[in-house]
């Protein structure tokens, strides 16, 4: 991927007029936008990207969502959606209304660039630029910047997402080829637990809730292949081309 750095990005007028409807008394992505302006510029960026190739989305733009979905503790699905979805975020992130957002996995791949050069302390070396310009933040003291506790929070929500859809995978699966062999076996909990898609709500912020969440669905899993299977023989086969 190659970049095409953009300066600024402005608010479509209409994206403000309808955010300042529906947040007359103002918004925290409106606020943060309006006292802080763009926390990034895609030339904070630029060492990140070939010189040619396909066109990438704005990492400025990315960064921006990357903070917002970290404060909220969504998933990369949750995020992109926020995008598609919400009017705040359309608005601090100078989007049309009509911006039909991308695909939640560019997410994930944007990480893994800024991993991979070593230049997560970006994200929050600027942020911590812009709070001293504007005297939120004492000159004195030692400011602490750990980008990668950011991505580390986001990575650990990503991936118990994907444990727990494997798992509401199979149990669909296994509805459909076994339904009454399942049925002796399923766990009433189970029922609440994986009756929905795992990004249809938020997944726990505190990180001893998500530790439990996550044995929670290990355990579930363990016990179903543990019923599957007896010996080296399984009790059942599930015809997975169907």
């Amino acid at each position: 991927m190659t970049l095409h750095p953009q300066e600024q990005w402005i608010i479509p007028e209409q994206t403000v007029a309808v955010a300042r409807a529906s947040f007359p008394k103002g918004n925290v992505y409106m606020l943060m936008h309006e006292e802080l302006g763009q926390l990034y510029t895609d030339k904070d960026f630029i060492e990140l990207y070939p010189n040619c190739g396909k066109l990438a989305r704005s990492p400025a733009f990315l960064a921006l969502v990357t903070l917002m979905q970290f404060s909220e503790g969504l998933t990369d699905r949750q995020a992109a959606d926020s995008v598609r979805a919400r009017i705040d975020w359309k608005y601090a992130l100078g989007l049309e209304l009509t911006d039909e957002g991308f695909d939640h996995t560019i997410l994930n791949e944007w990480r893994d660039r800024l991993v991979k050069k070593e230049v997560e302390s970006i994200l929050l070396d600027k942020i911590l630029a812009r709070f001293k310009e504007k005297k939120l933040l004492k000159g004195r003291g030692i400011q602490r910047t750990d980008s990668t506790q950011i991505l580390g929070a986001i990575r650990v929500l990503n991936r118990l997402e994907l444990v727990g859809e494997t798992l509401r995978h199979a149990l669909n699966d296994l509805s459909i080829h076994a339904p009454n062999w399942l049925c002796s076996v399923v766990q009433e909990d189970w029922f609440d637990r994986y009756s929905y898609r795992l990004d249809s709500y938020r997944l726990p912020k505190d990180e001893s809730e998500r530790s439990r969440l996550a044995l929670t669905i290990g355990a579930d899993g363990h016990h179903l292949l543990g019923d599957i299977y007896e010996g080296e023989r399984p009790l059942i086969y599930v015809n997975c081309q169907a």
